[in-house]
């Protein structure tokens, strides 16, 4: 088998209203798609979100990893990944082109799979059929006071979820101590509260402030109190409060996510397989951090997060948005997405491959380039 084409493109998935986190609002969400083509038919299909840069990790994998890949068993992903990324090292340890290597990688494994007829869980270890979800929402906006909060969290809990997460950090430590006292009220004691601040503090004693403030709310964990870069600063948060710090969605490959780990920057990690490297990276990170059971709860992308966790021992949940609310999108492209059940359980797609097949006409509808 020999991989006889890489093609890469841009989609753009407009959002009906502006949505608002701790430090940024959009209006879309981008997405770079990537096909690898083989000379038996079989062809995997990988993607990142991109953050108003999907045009230019498509650049990267069609100038850039294409030339790597013709002519090469799809199948050899750990020697692929590595010519892949050492090729480029000087311009393309993390980041962009990281994430032009996360979409390569991740539709080599789904060739890898159909070539094999398994499922990707199956195919990695088959550690679970259904893995656990939390409904993510809790963002804000314009017109969205406190009543709407609750009212959105109300529906996760109809919806059969436990465990709910909101976002905090956009304004001042008591009107978010007000969101989060309002959100708990509404869902109640026994149920689970996640919190994400998006990096927005910008010190210890200012993330220590707030975090503090939400304390007597039971919260389970804080998602990125502080910037990810800020390590040592993350650390001491962490070491600070008396429930954990969670963050790695925006990381790169398991060395990074090892000195989280190593300075007690965190105790949950969240790999992004769109972002960390795809696949083969994403499996080591998660079996790192198993040797000292940190648990993963990898950040957004369900459909494919669902399977990965599926194959691992250490997996925590899988975070899902609901399409109607309006923040992420991708399942506008997506043939047959995964849903949670009425236990907030999703159950793994048997098809052979990673088991996200896309839609090529709503793609070619959102296609920007």
């Amino acid at each position: 088998m020999e991989i006889t084409e890489v093609e890469s493109f841009p989609i753009k998935l407009p959002l009906e209203s502006p949505v608002s986190f701790s430090n940024r609002t959009l209006t879309y969400r981008d997405h770079a798609i990537t096909y690898v083509r083989t000379d038996t038919g079989h062809e995997g299909v990988g993607y990142s979100l991109g953050y108003e840069g999907a045009g230019l990790i498509a650049d990267a994998v069609e100038s850039l990893l294409e030339p790597i890949l013709v002519g090469e068993d799809p199948r050899d992903t750990e020697r692929l990944w590595h010519e892949m990324y050492e090729g480029n090292v000087q311009i393309g340890r993390t980041g962009l082109f990281l994430r032009a290597i996360s979409t390569v990688d991740i539709a080599l494994w789904d060739v890898k799979a159909k070539a094999a007829g398994m499922p990707l869980h199956k195919l990695l270890g088959g550690h679970s059929e259904s893995v656990p979800s939390y409904a993510s929402g809790g963002y804000y906006r314009d017109d969205k006071g406190h009543e709407a909060l609750r009212g959105e969290m109300r529906r996760y809990l109809d919806e059969g979820h436990d465990v709910v997460k909101m976002k905090v950090g956009r304004l001042s430590a008591d009107e978010e101590a007000e969101r989060v006292a309002a959100v708990r009220d509404e869902i109640g004691d026994e149920r689970t509260l996640l919190l994400d601040a998006n990096g927005v503090w910008g010190s210890t004693t200012e993330a220590l402030r707030n975090c503090r403030a939400f304390a007597p709310y039971d919260p389970y964990f804080i998602e990125e109190p502080v910037m990810i870069d800020r390590v040592d600063t993350m650390a001491e948060v962490n070491d600070g409060i008396d429930y954990p710090v969670a963050t790695g969605e925006l990381e790169g490959t398991r060395h990074s996510f090892a000195r989280l780990a190593d300075t007690g920057a965190a105790t949950i990690l969240q790999p992004d397989v769109t972002v960390c490297g795809g696949v083969t990276e994403w499996l080591k990170i998660a079996n790192h951090a198993s040797a000292y059971d940190i648990p993963i709860a990898p950040h957004y992308n369900w459909n494919i997060h669902a399977s990965l966790l599926g194959a691992i021992e250490n997996g925590l949940w899988v975070e899902y948005f609901y399409r109607d609310m309006d923040v992420k999108a991708f399942d506008d492209v997506v043939a047959d997405p995964v849903t949670p059940g009425d236990n907030g359980m999703i159950e793994l797609p048997d098809r052979p491959g990673h088991g996200v097949p896309l839609d090529e006409d709503a793609l070619q509808r959102f296609r920007d380039d």
